[in-house]
């Protein structure tokens, strides 16, 4: 098993820095990636931007990235848990067993795919939260320009979360979806543990996506996840076990 201090370094490039103590950024796929890597014990430099400014290593722009050494750039966060599990010989699986390690993916997967609708709406669709959303994440643009170039992008993401079908119905549809998935994992949480029993990568999945909708920044949603007891529990023990030395 590869040691830290024998990988070569590692910059993690992201969006900058919160204002909240404990959430390391404002996208849960960058926290997916923080927590990874504090879950291994590895060190590693934090480099920020904004969107589309890591276009020279990754076609897309998104964050995060990962770079390797000198000459490997990894964009995404699924393909970036997978290189960290290859170039530590650790599994985030936390098993042998293929069927497990295959129901970890498929958690990740929705969490990636199902709770991030929620989550992007709730901050850039719902009105009870944009405001101060908006004030945070756009502080840093001379206040003329804020007010336009935060419309825009909103009215953009806005459109994307309609496109799913995650707001298209509305917010009373939307937030009514959110309470059943709630509902549903409040029921399937563990007691004790972890998602899987061991830790894995569905652990890190779900844990990003929901631990960035319990802040202050989206109280309704907050207090939808702090109302289901289990499920709470079991963030608070990810949580404890991802935030590293």
């Amino acid at each position: 098993m590869t040691t830290p201090s024998s990988l070569p370094k590692l910059v993690l490039c992201e969006l900058g820095e919160t204002d909240i103590p404990g959430l390391e950024s404002y996208s849960p796929f960058c926290v997916k990636v923080h927590r990874a890597l504090k879950y291994l014990g590895l060190p590693y430099e934090r480099r920020h931007g904004m969107p589309g400014s890591f276009k020279k290593y990754y076609s897309t722009g998104q964050a995060p990235v990962l770079l390797i050494g000198d000459n490997e750039a990894v964009g995404d966060s699924t393909d970036i848990l997978l290189r960290l599990q290859s170039l530590t010989g650790r599994t985030f699986h936390g098993t042998q067993d293929a069927k497990l390690a295959a129901e970890a993916v498929l958690w990740e997967e929705f969490a990636d795919t199902s709770l991030v609708g929620f989550f992007i709406s709730s901050r850039w669709a719902d009105d009870r939260n944009w405001a101060g959303f908006r004030d945070r994440i756009f502080k840093p643009i001379p206040a003329p320009l804020r007010g336009l170039i935060s419309g825009r992008m909103r009215k953009k993401i806005v459109s994307a979360v309609v496109a799913r079908d995650v707001w298209r119905a509305g917010p009373e549809a939307c937030w009514r979806r959110f309470q059943a998935q709630l509902d549903a994992l409040e029921a399937r949480a563990p007691e004790e543990g972890f998602w899987l029993g061991a830790f894995s990568i569905a652990d890190l999945g779900l844990f990003a996506q929901l631990f960035s909708l319990r802040q202050d920044i989206t109280p309704w949603q907050r207090d939808q996840i702090s109302a289901r007891s289990r499920l709470s529990r079991y963030l608070d023990r990810v949580d404890a076990a991802t935030r590293g030395a």
